[in-house]
């Protein structure tokens, strides 16, 4: 026998903005940033080595997504040249940092 079940939109959001979820989108963000800083590049030549390794840092908020209606957690990198580390330049070839840590570190632990 099949089980009916009726969803309220009002209950569902409440659900997505919940403090828990909050906190498991963070668990997640920083399971990322941990394997971001892991393998993030350190040029040894440079007049701050390992600035970009210590740039990265992670925030959440209740008011995420497209709609502004779900937890969301962000990680990101905070140098002015993270986008051309994780992206390259016509020089320099791309390292996708933070691609590869959220292929790795996104991934259910």
């Amino acid at each position: 026998m099949a089980a009916r079940v009726k969803v309220k939109r009002k209950g569902v959001g409440e659900m997505l903005r919940m403090p828990g979820m909050r906190a498991e989108m963070l668990r997640r963000a920083e399971a990322i940033k941990t394997v971001a800083v892991a393998t993030s590049p350190v040029d040894q030549g440079s007049p701050h080595p390992g600035h970009y390794k210590a740039s990265w840092e992670t925030d959440s908020t209740s008011r995420g997504g497209r709609r502004r209606d779900r937890a969301a957690a962000y990680v990101r990198n905070t140098s002015y040249y993270a986008r051309w580390v994780e992206y390259g330049t016509e020089r320099v070839p791309a390292h996708h940092v933070l691609l590869r840590a959220a292929q790795i570190g996104g991934r259910n632990r």
